[in-house]
C-alpha cells in the first residue's frame, strides 16, 4: 500500500496515488478508439500473409527466441523502420526478434525522432 496521499481528480473524485479515476481510464479509451479509426490496418501497413509466415520462421531460427531484454519473442522487429526505408521490410538483415514491449518503445522512439 501506498504512502502517499491520495489526489483529488479534476472531475471531484478522490483517487488513490498512482492510480487513474474512471473518467480518465475512459478518456484514455476514447483516444485510444479515435486513434485505431485512423491508423491503416496491418495489411496496408504492410504486415500480409507473406510476412506472417516468414517472420513466423526467422522465430523459429535458433538464437531468435529471446527478445533483447531476455523476453521471449513473439514478433520481428525492424532495425531500420519500414517506414522511412519501406524496401527493408523483408530482408532478414534488417530483423531482429522482440517482445511487443520493446517494439512499442521503438515506436515511441521513432516518432521522436520525427520532425513535427
Amino acid at each position: 500500500m501506498s504512502r502517499r496521499p491520495p489526489r483529488l481528480c479534476s472531475c471531484g473524485s478522490i483517487v488513490a496515488h498512482g492510480a487513474r479515476c474512471q473518467c480518465q481510464r475512459e478518456q484514455d479509451r476514447v483516444r485510444g478508439a479515435r486513434h485505431d479509426r485512423a491508423r491503416p490496418n496491418a495489411r496496408q501497413r504492410g504486415y500480409d500473409r507473406q510476412w506472417e509466415e516468414t517472420a513466423r520462421a526467422y522465430l523459429r531460427q535458433p538464437g531468435n527466441q529471446r527478445c533483447e531484454c531476455g523476453a521471449p519473442a513473439t514478433l520481428v522487429r525492424h532495425r531500420i523502420s519500414i517506414r522511412q526505408h519501406p524496401e527493408l521490410r523483408m530482408s532478414p538483415a534488417n530483423w531482429r526478434p522482440g517482445c511487443r514491449r520493446c517494439n512499442a518503445l521503438d515506436y515511441i522512439h521513432e516518432r521522436q525522432r520525427e520532425p513535427r
